[in-house]
């Protein structure tokens, strides 16, 4: 062969290798610069969705122990049902007592009177 048909060969062999050499060597760069623009615009989205989940997740625990609070205090409310009879047979018994005084001072004999029931504490008060 010529020299400068060679010379053409020669010349075609290196700047493919080269171009290959350039490729390979610029390759990685370019995924990473890639993926860093990619970040770079996904990133402040994604800040913000984390933001607001964090908020409505302590919104959301707040919602809970106020339910849960309420829910206490309606089974407390339930369960203090005996109490309550029990301060009514006591605002009965005063009431009967009451009248019994004001008849007494009116000037009516106790015989007459019927005798106010005596209070008995603690009768309708059960534990919880």
């Amino acid at each position: 062969m010529e020299e400068p048909e060679m010379q053409l060969k020669g010349k075609k062999v290196t700047d493919k290798f080269t171009e290959s050499i350039y490729v390979l060597a610029n390759e990685p760069s370019v995924a990473l610069y890639r993926l860093q623009e990619h970040v770079r615009r996904s990133l402040p989205e994604l800040a913000q969705h984390k933001a607001d989940m964090q908020r409505w997740e302590e919104q959301s625990q707040g919602a809970i122990y106020t339910v849960e609070y309420a829910c206490s205090a309606v089974k407390n409310l339930v369960d203090s049902g005996v109490y309550f009879r029990s301060v009514e047979g006591l605002l009965k018994q005063a009431i009967s007592i009451r009248d019994h005084m004001n008849a007494t001072a009116q000037g009516h004999s106790p015989e007459e009177l019927p005798r106010p029931p005596q209070p008995d504490f603690g009768r309708d008060v059960e534990a919880p």
